[in-house]
C-alpha cells in the first residue's frame, strides 16, 4: 500500500515519507520532479518553473542520503518512477543503501543484495504519453538492458523494469490498445536482454521472473477486471512460448496499480472518490488477476497537487478494503463465468492482433520512430473526448447531473490543494551549485568526478555495461545534469514524434452541428482577414503530459485552423519565436505541471519583446483559480481548465479572442 509522493526538497519529502510511513504504508512510492526525471540540474535552463512542482527534486548523492533519512533501505520497498534517468536513480539508491549500512557497522555488500524495489525504466511509453526521455530509443533500450542485467545479479530481489501500460490509458488506449502495446514493449526489452550476450539462455527465466508491470484501472471496472485476466493469460502464453519458462511461478504477472487519473473531474470532484473506488475494486475482486500493489490518487487530483490529508484518504480507503472487507477471503469469483470469459477471449484475440500489427513493423521501438503507435493513441483519445462531448459517454457531473449543492471541500480553494514554495527552485539551484563549487574546490574530488565522467563517456562509446560507470559517477559527487550531458553527448537529442499529424481526430461532422458551425466561424473570420487562421500550440518547460495539446491540436486542424505544434520540451524563447516566425494569429500554451506562473509571463514577455504583444495568448492546464486570476491580470486572453471539456466550444472562444485582438465585430459563438 503507497502513495505516490514526493515535493519541494529531499528533507520536505523524507519528512512525508516518515509521516506516511507512521500511518500503515508498507512500501513508498517515490516521485521525482521532472529536471530530476529528464537528466537536469536544478539550474539548467529548462528547469526554470519546474524543480520541485510534480516530485523532489535529487541532483547528487548527498540528495539522495537526505530522501531516506533515518528510513533503513535495507527493510524498505521503494517503488521509484523514473525512466529515462532510472540508473542513475538506482545507482544514487544503492550508494545511499551502502553509506546506511557503513554507518550501521554492517556489511555494505549485504545490504545491496538485500535491497527491494522497482525502477520504472519503461521508456517506450514515455515516448507515447509521459515525455520524459532523454535520448534515442535504441540508447535508451541499451540502458535499459545494463540495468537489468545488472540487478539480476547484484540486487536479485529489485524488479529492474516496470512495464507501464498505465500511461497510455491516460493517453487514450483503448484496454485492447494497452495489453498489446505494453506487451509489444516488454517483447523488446526480453528480446534485447537475451541478444546482448550478457545474461546466458539459462540465466533468462530470473530475468523473465524479475519483470514487473504498472496498469491503469478505469470506472468500467468489470471491463477493467477482464483486462487484467487477459493479460495474465497473455503473459503466461508469451513467456512460455517466446522465452521458454517452464516454472509457473517465474512466469506469474506481477503488477501495480495506480487507478485512473484522466477520469478525475474539476467539476464536482468529490464523485472522484467514488470513481477510485470502483476502480480499486477492478483490480482486486479477481484474485486469479489481482494486484500485488495499489497507489490511489487523492480525489483532488484534478485541481493541483493533493494534501497529506488527501493522501491520507487514499490511504484509508485500501486499508478498508483490506481489513474491513471480506474481500481478500475468498478464491477467485469468477472462475467459470461466460461473461467474464467472452469477454476476456475478446480481448486477448484483439491484443493478439495488435501486437502482430506492431511486430510487423520491426517492433515496439521502430513502431515509436515511425509515430504508429503516438498516431493510434491520439486518435483513440480524440475518440474518447468526441463521446464524452456527444454525451454518447456519460461523466457525472461534467456532462450530465450538473446542478450541484455547495461543496464544502473546495469552498476555500486556495487551500484545498498543496502549493509549493516559490523559493524552492531559487534553493535547489543554490544548493546545486554550492555543491558543484565545493566538490570542485577539492583537487582530489575535483579530478576523481572528472575520472568517472571521463569512464562514462568512454563506456558509452565502447558498449560496456554503464551500470558500474554510474556508481562511480554517484560516489565521486558527479550531479543528475552532469551525468546525463555526458551520455547526451555520445547518444545525442531525440524528438519524438506528436502523432498530430497523423491522427484521425473527429474528422467529418453533420451541418448545423457544433464542429460545423465552428468551422464557419473560422472561415468567415479568415476571409475578412484575408488569411488563413494560425494557431501556435505549444508546451514550455518539461511537462511531457501532451494529451491536452494534442487533442486541441487535432481538433482546432478538424475546425479549420492551420495549426503549428512542436511537441514537447520548447523554452519560452523558442515558443516566442515559432510565433513570431509562423505570424500566428493565437498562441495556446500546455501545462499540466504546475510551471505556469513561471512560464507563461515569459512568453508574454517575449511577444511584447518580439513586436507580437497584440498576438492572443490563452493558457490551459491544472491551474488554481487564483492562478488563472494572476494570468488574466498579466495579459492571458482565457484560461481554460479540466472543467472545460468542450473542444469546440473552446474552439469557438478561441476565434473570438482573435476577433478582439484583430478588431473585428464578435460573432455568434459555437452552441454548446
Amino acid at each position: 500500500m503507497r502513495t505516490y509522493a514526493g515535493h519541494s526538497s529531499a528533507a520536505a519529502s523524507n519528512a512525508l515519507y516518515r509521516r506516511n510511513l507512521a500511518k500503515g504504508q508498507t512500501g513508498l512510492s517515490v516521485a521525482f520532479d521532472l529536471p530530476t526525471q529528464t537528466g537536469y540540474d536544478p539550474d539548467h535552463v529548462l528547469a526554470r518553473g519546474e524543480v520541485g512542482k510534480v516530485g523532489v527534486p535529487i541532483s547528487h548523492i548527498g540528495d539522495m542520503a537526505a530522501l531516506f533519512a533515518d528510513i533503513p533501505l535495507r527493510e524498505m520497498n521503494t517503488s521509484m518512477t523514473i525512466n529515462a534517468t532510472a540508473m542513475w536513480l538506482l545507482a544514487l539508491y544503492q550508494v545511499a543503501a551502502e553509506q546506511q549500512a557503513e554507518a550501521a557497522g554492517e556489511d555494505p555488500a549485504e545490504w545491496v543484495r538485500s535491497l527491494a524495489g522497482t525502477t520504472q525504466n519503461d521508456i517506450i511509453k514515455e515516448y507515447l504519453s509521459r515525455g520524459t526521455y532523454a535520448f534515442p530509443p535504441g540508447p535508451s533500450l541499451r540502458l535499459i538492458t545494463d540495468l537489468i542485467t545488472y540487478t539480476v545479479r547484484e540486487i536479485p530481489q529489485w524488479n529492474p523494469i516496470n512495464i507501464c501500460s498505465y500511461h497510455l490509458q491516460e493517453a487514450g488506449a483503448t484496454p485492447v490498445q494497452e495489453i498489446a502495446y505494453a506487451m509489444s514493449t516488454a517483447v523488446a526489452v526480453l528480446d534485447a536482454v537475451r541478444d546482448s550476450g550478457q545474461v546466458p539462455a539459462e540465466e533468462l527465466p530470473s530475468v523473465v521472473a524479475r519483470i514487473s508491470f504498472f496498469v491503469n484501472a478505469g470506472v468500467r471496472f468489470v471491463e477493467e477486471m477482464c483486462k487484467m485476466r487477459a493479460f495474465v493469460e497473455l503473459w503466461d502464453e508469451l513467456t512460455r512460448e517466446r522465452y521458454g519458462v517452464t516454472d509457473p511461478k517465474a512466469r506469474r504477472f506481477r503488477y501495480g496499480v495506480q487507478v485512473n487519473s484522466l477520469g478525475l473531474t474539476e467539476a464536482q470532484p468529490e464523485n472522484n472518490v467514488q470513481r477510485i473506488v470502483l476502480e480499486m475494486l477492478g483490480v482486486t475482486l479477481s484474485k486469479d488477476a489481482r494486484a500485488r500493489a495499489i497507489q490511489l490518487p487523492a480525489w483532488n487530483e484534478a485541481l493541483g497537487l493533493p494534501r497529506p490529508w488527501d493522501q491520507q484518504w487514499s490511504l484509508r480507503m485500501q486499508q478498508v478494503l483490506a481489513y474491513e472487507s471480506d474481500l481478500l477471503e475468498y478464491d477467485d469469483l469468477f472462475t467459470g463465468s461466460v461473461v467474464v470469459e467472452a469477454k476476456v477471449a475478446e480481448l486477448v484475440a484483439g491484443a493478439k492482433a495488435e501486437m502482430a500489427r506492431v511486430e510487423g513493423m520491426g517492433g515496439a521501438v521502430a513502431a515509436v520512430e515511425s509515430g504508429y503507435m503516438k498516431s493510434a493513441l491520439v486518435a483513440s483519445h480524440a475518440e474518447r473526448r468526441r463521446r464524452i462531448e456527444a454525451g454518447e459517454a456519460v461523466v457525472v457531473g461534467l456532462n450530465r447531473f450538473e446542478t450541484t449543492e455547495p461543496n464544502p471541500l473546495t469552498a476555500d480553494l486556495d487551500t484545498a490543494i498543496q502549493t509549493v514554495d516559490a523559493d524552492v527552485e531559487r534553493h535547489a539551484s543554490e544548493a546545486v551549485r554550492a555543491w558543484r563549487g565545493t566538490r570542485d574546490a577539492d583537487p582530489e574530488r575535483r579530478a576523481r568526478a572528472a575520472a568517472a565522467m571521463e569512464r562514462l563517456r568512454a563506456d558509452a562509446a565502447s558498449g560496456t555495461n554503464l551500470m558500474s560507470a554510474s556508481l562511480e559517477c554517484a560516489r565521486a559527487e558527479v550531479t543528475t545534469g552532469e551525468w546525463a550531458a555526458v551520455l547526451r553527448e555520445q547518444f545525442g537529442e531525440y524528438r519524438a514524434p506528436t502523432g498530430v499529424s497523423g491522427s484521425v481526430g473527429v474528422g467529418s461532422s453533420e451541418p448545423g452541428d457544433a464542429l460545423s458551425h465552428v468551422r464557419e466561424l473560422v472561415a468567415r473570420t479568415g476571409e475578412e482577414l484575408g488569411e488563413k487562421l494560425r494557431i501556435l500550440v505549444g508546451k514550455p518547460g518539461l511537462d511531457g503530459h501532451s494529451n491536452g495539446a494534442e487533442q486541441v491540436a487535432v481538433r482546432a486542424r478538424d475546425a479549420g485552423f492551420e495549426v503549428v505544434y512542436q511537441g514537447i520540451r520548447l523554452t519560452p524563447e523558442q515558443i516566442v519565436a515559432a510565433a513570431v516566425a509562423e505570424d500566428v494569429h493565437l498562441v495556446g500554451i500546455s501545462i499540466l505541471s504546475g510551471s505556469h506562473m513561471e512560464l507563461v509571463p515569459e512568453v508574454l514577455r517575449g511577444l511584447r519583446e518580439a513586436g507580437a504583444g497584440d498576438v492572443p495568448v490563452v493558457v490551459g492546464g491544472i491551474i488554481p483559480e487564483s492562478d488563472a486570476a494572476a494570468l488574466r491580470a498579466a495579459g492571458v486572453a482565457m484560461v481554460f481548465t479540466p472543467k472545460d471539456f468542450g473542444l469546440n466550444d473552446i474552439m469557438g472562444e478561441m476565434v473570438g479572442v482573435i476577433r478582439a485582438a484583430r478588431g473585428l465585430a464578435p460573432l455568434e459563438s459555437a452552441p454548446a
